[in-house]
């Protein structure tokens, strides 16, 4: 009788187990991506969909994945966050910086990325946290009152969920990238992930993170920023001045004089520049007015970037500067209003199985919402890097050196406060017989400079962008020759 019984619970428990492995199968067949409107043909899988990460509050969260189309099966799994805070991964790091698709001018379809991180990996982009992209909450109170913690505690369950989804990932390789606010981000679901995996029967192997023109500590990042402005003569003497005297930089909020300044250096000194790369002319509309790249005020620093925003319905504002400037140099300022313009397609919504829920406001690049309503901000991510270090995980940062908004002279002030042994001092890495930047490699970290790169590193020179990348999967230091 005893026996009978045993093989029936063994019978049972398999049942179970077939089901289960029937419904993730169906999930993950539900979130293939057949083909986005306008793609060209492509030899590699996608995914796109959903993670529910709170069922309380019903916060789910986006994810497009795009598959290496050689030996998917052999790469690891790299997870994209863009920053903000409030901006989509889909809209930067997907579109316009390292997936395998760019948005043509005209928004009607896509064309081929030939720098795409994805010949080398197998890219998760994830919208986060809720409220950001197609990503969204049904307590609407969410949106008014985020910050850091729900971020890395949320993206930290979809993973598990997603793993959960696709167990042929559960014990790849993964690697965190990211750039801007994501330098908050990366850093902290890392830590979630390493607390995670210790206690976790199932941990996840995590390698490393790697993070580009990183928000890192309120202090440096600030000095760093105005010493920036300084020294690349966007503003004067007397105002950098004032500003190093007037402004407490470690202050979440700063004093009235120091906004004032703040504002006086934007509007009477900087001129008409896009400030994520300061050598490249923005972009212009016909009529003459400036359509802005969306700029978001970090939450630890005063309202030094201005919230200025067209939403373009009127593809006849063309890009006069952008286009002349794009022949040249294959650089195109206004690919943001590209990706609004595609991603609130409703037949682009139905390819990647978005916005099911119908939310109630249009799909943006950034959340002006969520980015105003930041109340959890980490004062410094340094002794987030010491403990990734002591844990044996590999951290690499980059840094576009045209960028003003988190610029290389605030990463290298932040980064000085580790305090770290050098292991291979400054030179210069090359990538087709050209300086790419510069770079040193110290006990723990490597730091790597990306020469006439601005803000999105992989937007303004993705051939550097590439090498980079791959030397950083490698483990290797970035060529000398």
């Amino acid at each position: 009788m005893a026996k009978t019984l045993d093989l029936i619970s063994v019978a049972f428990l398999v049942l179970v187990v077939v089901s289960q492995s029937e419904s993730l199968k169906q999930e993950e067949e539900g979130d293939r991506i057949s083909e986005l409107p306008g793609q060209p043909k492509v030899s590699f899988q996608q995914f796109s969909g959903y993670v529910t990460v709170n069922k309380v509050a019903g916060r789910a969260l986006f994810y497009w994945l795009t598959e290496s189309p050689t030996s998917p099966l052999s790469k690891p799994l790299v997870i994209w966050l863009n920053g903000g805070p409030g901006c989509s991964s889909v809209a930067y790091g997907a579109s316009e910086e390292i997936g395998p698709f760019r948005i043509n001018k005209s928004a009607s379809g896509l064309y081929l990325n030939k720098f795409s991180w994805n010949h080398v990996a197998n890219l998760l982009f994830l919208e986060a946290p809720a409220g950001v992209g197609f990503s969204y909450s049904n307590r609407s109170s969410d949106l008014f009152d985020t910050g850091d913690t729900r971020t890395a505690m949320d993206s930290l369950q979809f993973l598990i969920g997603w793993l959960d989804r696709f167990p042929r990932y559960k014990n790849r390789e993964v690697y965190i990238t990211g750039e801007s606010y994501a330098g908050h981000y990366v850093p902290q679901l890392a830590r979630q992930i390493m607390v995670y995996s210790n206690k976790s029967k199932h941990p996840i192997n995590l390698k490393g993170i790697m993070v580009g023109n990183a928000v890192t500590d309120n202090y440096y990042d600030n000095l760093g920023t105005v010493t920036y402005w300084w020294s690349h003569a966007m503003i004067s003497d007397k105002t950098y001045h004032q500003l190093i005297n007037s402004c407490d930089f470690r202050r979440q909020k700063e004093s009235d004089e120091c906004e004032s300044m703040y504002s006086y250096a934007m509007d009477q000194e900087f001129g008409n520049i896009d400030q994520y790369n300061i050598y490249a002319p923005p972009c212009n509309n016909s009529d003459g007015s400036r359509f802005t790249r969306q700029s978001m005020r970090l939450p630890h620093r005063p309202h030094r970037v201005p919230i200025s925003r067209l939403y373009v319905v009127n593809m006849q504002l063309s890009c006069i500067r952008a286009n002349i400037f794009r022949q040249i140099a294959g650089y195109d300022p206004c690919t943001e209003k590209y990706a609004e313009i595609y991603y609130n397609r409703p037949d682009v919504q139905k390819a990647l199985h978005a916005n099911k829920t119908r939310i109630r406001y249009k799909w943006t690049a950034c959340s002006e919402v969520l980015n105003r309503n930041w109340n959890d901000t980490d004062v410094s991510i340094l002794p987030i890097y010491r403990e990734m270090i002591a844990g044996g995980l590999r951290v690499w940062v980059f840094s576009g050196d045209v960028d003003s908004v988190v610029p290389v002279t605030a990463t290298r002030y932040s980064l000085a406060q580790l305090k770290l042994t050098t292991k291979i001092p400054w030179y210069p890495w090359y990538v087709k017989k050209q300086v790419g930047g510069w770079t040193e490699v110290y006990e723990g970290v490597t730091f790597a400079t990306v020469r006439g790169a601005g803000h999105e590193v992989p937007l303004f020179k993705p051939r550097a962008a590439l090498e980079l990348f791959k030397s950083f999967l490698r483990g290797t230091p970035l060529p000398k020759s």
